[in-house]
Parts: C-alpha cells; sequence; structure tokens
C-alpha cells in the first residue's frame, strides 16, 4: 500500500496513525520517521508534531515518531506527494457534515481520492449518510468502532489510557485487510473485519449512551456508572436502546446489553469518557449520534425511549 490518511488526527486519529506505521527495523533510533501514514488534523496539533514528533505514551513505555506528511488542510495534502489509498476519518460526529462539504468542495474526489476507500472510525451512528451525500460511492465506504481509549496530553502528545479491539466492517480489499491487521497486530492490538458488523456497532451504541451522558453530566470517571443509584436508570437506557435496535434488525438480549455496560464501565472505571472530556474542555458533545440517534430512531418505529430522550435533552441544555 501506498499510504493510509488519518482524517481528523485527535487522541484516536493520533493514536491511529501509531499503530498504523512502520514498524521501526533492528537498531532503528529512537526517533522514527513514519512515511506511509499522513496526518491532518489542528494546526496546533499539527505544528508540534512537525516540530517535535508526536510524542506516544504507552504506560509501559514511551515513543517518539516523526511524520513525514503533517497536514491543517486539504489545501496542503492538494499541495503535496502523497496520495493514499485510505482515508481513516477520525473527526467528531458534528464535524462530518463541513468534512463532507470540504471534500466535495475540493475536487479531491475526482482527483487523488477518486480510487481511494473510506473508513469511518468515529462514535454513534447515521455517520455513513453524511459522506454518501458528498458523492462518494457506497462501494468506497466502511464504518468501524474501536473500544481502546486515549486522550490528548498536550499539543503533540497522546497517552493511551486503555487497550481494546478495533472492528471494521467487512469488505475491504485483500491488500487494504492484510496492512491494517499486519500493523495492528504488530503494535499487540487486536483487529477485527467483521460480517455483522451493525451488531457490534449497536452494542458499543449502547454502551455509549449509558456511559457518555451520565459522566457527563455528574463530572464523575466511567466507575459512576457502577453505582447502585443509577442502576435503574441505566436499565432503561440500555432497554430502550435494545428495543430500538431490534426494530432496526439487529437482535441483542436485554441482559446481555447491560451486563456488556457493566463490563465496560468495570474494564474503564478510572477513564474519563470522550464527552465528559468535550464537556470539560467547553466542546460540543456527540450527543447527536448516541442518544439522539436512539432518539430519532425510537419516533421512526414509533417506540417510547424517555431515559433517552432525558439524557439527551439535558446534554444539550447543559452543554450544546
Amino acid at each position: 500500500m501506498t499510504g493510509i490518511l488519518i482524517y481528523g488526527a485527535g487522541a484516536i486519529g493520533s493514536f491511529l496513525g501509531y499503530l498504523l506505521s512502520e514498524a521501526p527495523g533492528e537498531g532503528a533510533s529512537e526517533e522514527k520517521s513514519v512515511e506511509s501514514v499522513a496526518l491532518l488534523g489542528r494546526a496546533g496539533h499539527m505544528n508540534a508534531i512537525k516540530e517535535r514528533g508526536m510524542h506516544v505514551d504507552l504506560g509501559e513505555k514511551r515513543d517518539v515518531l516523526h511524520f513525514r506528511h503533517c497536514f491543517s488542510s486539504l489545501d496542503e495534502l492538494k499541495r503535496s506527494d502523497f496520495y493514499p489509498q485510505v482515508v481513516v476519518v477520525c473527526v467528531k460526529t458534528h464535524s462530518l457534515p463541513a468534512l463532507a462539504r470540504e471534500l466535495r468542495e475540493s475536487g479531491l474526489l475526482e482527483e487523488r481520492l477518486k480510487e481511494a476507500r473510506f473508513i469511518l472510525l468515529m462514535n454513534g451512528m447515521g455517520n455513513r449518510e453524511a459522506l454518501l451525500n458528498c458523492g462518494l460511492d457506497s462501494p468506497r465506504l466502511f464504518e468501524a468502532i474501536t473500544s481502546f481509549g486515549v486522550v490528548l496530553a498536550g499539543e503533540g502528545r497522546i497517552e493511551l489510557k486503555g487497550r481494546g479491539k478495533t472492528v471494521i466492517q467487512d469488505g475491504m480489499g485483500r491488500e487494504e485487510m492484510d496492512f491494517l491487521t499486519e500493523r495492528l497486530s504488530e503494535k499487540g492490538f487486536e483487529i477485527e473485519f467483521s460480517r455483522d458488523f451493525s451488531r457490534q456497532q449497536y452494542q458499543k451504541l449502547l454502551v455509549n449512551a449509558a456511559i457518555n451522558p451520565i459522566t457527563a453530566l455528574t463530572r464523575r470517571q466511567n466507575s459512576i456508572i457502577l453505582s447502585p443509584v443509577l442502576k435503574s436508570t441505566v436499565e432503561r437506557v440500555v432497554a430502550e436502546a435494545v428495543a430500538v435496535a431490534a426494530a432496526d434488525g439487529v437482535a441483542i438480549p436485554e441482559a446481555e446489553a447491560f451486563n456488556l455496560v457493566l463490563s465496560v464501565a468495570d474494564r474503564t472505571a478510572a477513564n474519563t469518557s470522550s464527552m465528559l472530556q468535550d464537556v470539560l474542555r467547553g466542546r460540543r458533545t456527540e450527543i447527536e449520534a448516541i442518544n439522539g440517534y436512539i432518539v430519532m430512531q425510537g419516533k421512526k418505529h414509533g417506540i417510547a425511549v424517555p431515559a433517552n430522550e432525558a439524557l439527551y435533552g439535558m446534554v444539550k441544555a447543559a452543554v450544546d
């Protein structure tokens, strides 16, 4: 493969850039130059990586990578000699319409991105339609989820908070699948190409629907979900999400879904959810694509989802 572009190189995107970077050869220096992966993100973060490299804190060790290609705009990509075969989109869900517009207006979909495959590695659901509306054809568009936890520890610095598996919708070309599998496996991370992606996507949605808004509203880490006083609330949020999933043709047993939420909350008890990070930094949240999606689908199917509607409304009123 000639290259992968990480479009939206924040915490998750930057860490994925690290995972997909070429493994250092034997005797390689501590500072490694990455050729096959390009980053596109905020100017401050990109400039820091250009100047000092990207510092990655894995807990048990630290690494520094220097990327040959760091862009803060599509115009910079157009002026470069980087031609990606795969574009991994890691932006916040509310940024996707603007991204789709920028792609359409840039002309890149008719030029160097004409044959590229796009992977949407994002929270929530309903994201696929935004890129289809900008002229990207469906066979080149895939969705993905991940459960590793990463935070931006400063400009040019990322910190791994928890390991997890990355799941990508099946159907990509063998070359791309082999490349992605090899790179993540080299770094000790799991990857799966799933034919039953909708089920795994809904499982992540219902986990996020419980953990994200509750932690954002209480300003507490993920362990708050395990509080006995919140048990009935979490149960109602999950039950509503399960009902909506079933109406969409995805069957998930309610007990299995509830236990999954508790398991994730326990495993990530000390983590700060992405929605709480957004709240603490005064940024817009992804509530629309999480609980908002459940509310929207509930209305579509005539299913009452009062618990999700309440969380959605409170986050919107308090933050967004």
